[in-house]
């Protein structure tokens, strides 16, 4: 397990276009980095640069604290796992999870590579395929055995490149427990990058969210869920993304186009000599059908009132679709935000998703229920979450690490064990 860290670093190409820009991470031993973003954010790019399969223009990448800028691929000892899978298609699996081994020329044994190759095959469940080719494999095998290949070098770090990418939905849910139990397991430093937030969610002790290769924010999943930096990660993180509302400040009320409501005072005091026109960012899972809850807790949130476009029956939920038109003041800033995560048009609706208890259909007036202290409000010109708790921010940051250090001894005690 090593350390890496990126100090300030800038990837620019021939034609003056900065791919990075002044990127600074350190990723600590044992830890598990995602890097996410919409099509071109420069994810892939930075990983690159990390296995050194792309230069680095300026800054310093640093390996256990030993400068590694000019070392060539194989002398930084990280083992790359590609989209592709790069396996041989004439070698069977167990020669293809042996390659790397085989390639260090009298350094290991026979003995010494078999029982890598065997140990590897038994973590990732490949032992009754060691004399098949890979074109006999399913998609989620042929993953596997790519990552077999980088778990017999026990080498510093791993690092992956939107290794899911090919296979489909069922397969993605599968493999991703598979990534997230082996590097438990093994305890070793990973950097993965993924365009898709799930997985970010799912996999990462930390996330770096990036666009158009500028750092965003590098945290917990949980502090970008809960305390986003800006608009861009809000929008982001979260399946289904973020709601965004236009609204007017109004003496400390907020009026949106269904009507006013007002934040509790800790966060009205926020905004104060915040803009006229705002963002109010409230999640899917956060609306409610007023009508399904009990009397005592309809009477403590705030309410709107909107006429329902379209229903989805999910069978555990109900997705209910309502559009608006924003003021002109905050249209701009939903628009660039679309095009920067990659929408195809203006996000002028709300999305609720309710409890299937609900009655709602196409054409309804409805009551939205909603707790005002889970509302962030952005401001639309910089993009700042203006109602963040850098407090609570700090407190899941630590409660983040202590797990990762819990999870990290836990491998080390296994490993030894096994001794």
């Amino acid at each position: 397990m090593s350390e890496i860290e990126l100090r300030n670093i800038i990837k620019r190409y021939g034609d003056g276009y900065p791919a990075i820009s002044d990127v600074s991470l350190r990723i600590a031993e044992g830890e598990f980095v995602i890097l996410v973003g919409p099509s071109g954010s420069g994810k892939s790019t930075l990983l690159r640069m990390i296995v050194g399969l792309e230069d680095i223009t300026e800054g310093d990448l640093r390996i256990d604290d030993e400068r590694v800028n000019d070392s060539a691929p194989r002398e930084r000892d990280l083992a790359m796992v590609f989209q592709n899978y790069a396996l041989y298609p004439h070698l069977t699996v167990a020669e293809n999870i042996a390659f790397p081994l085989m390639l260090a020329k009298g350094q290991y044994s026979k003995e010494e590579i078999d029982e890598r190759v065997n140990r590897a095959a038994t973590l990732l469940e490949l032992r009754d395929h060691l004399d098949r080719k890979p074109a006999n494999l399913s998609g989620g095998q042929r993953q596997r055995v790519a990552m077999g290949r980088a778990i017999v070098r026990d080498a510093k770090a791993f690092l992956f490149d939107e290794p899911l990418s090919n296979l489909d939905a069922k397969l993605r849910i599968q493999m991703r427990t598979e990534i997230s139990r082996m590097q438990r397991n093994l305890g070793v430093t990973t950097v993965y990058v993924t365009h898709d937030q799930t997985e970010a969610m799912t996999l990462g002790d930390k996330v770096a969210v990036l666009k158009k290769g500028v750092l965003q924010q590098y945290a917990s999943p949980q502090e970008l869920y809960d305390e986003p930096v800006n608009l861009f990660v809000a929008g982001f993180i979260g399946s289904p993304p973020m709601n965004f509302l236009p609204v007017e400040n109004v003496d400390g009320r907020l009026r949106s186009p269904f009507g006013e409501f007002s934040l509790p005072a800790a966060e009205a005091e926020k905004l104060r000599g915040a803009p006229q026109y705002l963002v109010a960012g409230i999640r899917p899972e956060d609306f409610h059908d007023a009508a399904t809850l009990d009397v005592a807790k309809r009477g403590g949130g705030a309410r709107l009132s909107a006429e329902v476009d379209v229903t989805e029956w999910l069978g555990n939920e109900v997705y209910a679709y309502i559009p608006f038109e924003a003021e002109p003041a905050v249209r701009k800033a939903l628009e660039e935000l679309d095009r920067d995560l990659d929408g195809e048009g203006a996000r002028t609706q709300v999305v609720a998703v309710l409890d299937p208890s609900t009655s709602v259909r196409e054409g309804d007036t409805m009551e939205l229920w909603f707790d005002p202290a889970k509302v962030m409000v952005f401001d639309p010109e910089t993009g700042e979450n203006l109602t963040r708790d850098p407090e609570n921010a700090q407190r899941l940051a630590a409660e983040s690490e202590a797990a990762r250090q819990r999870a990290l001894e836990r491998a080390k005690s296994q490993q030894a064990a096994t001794v």
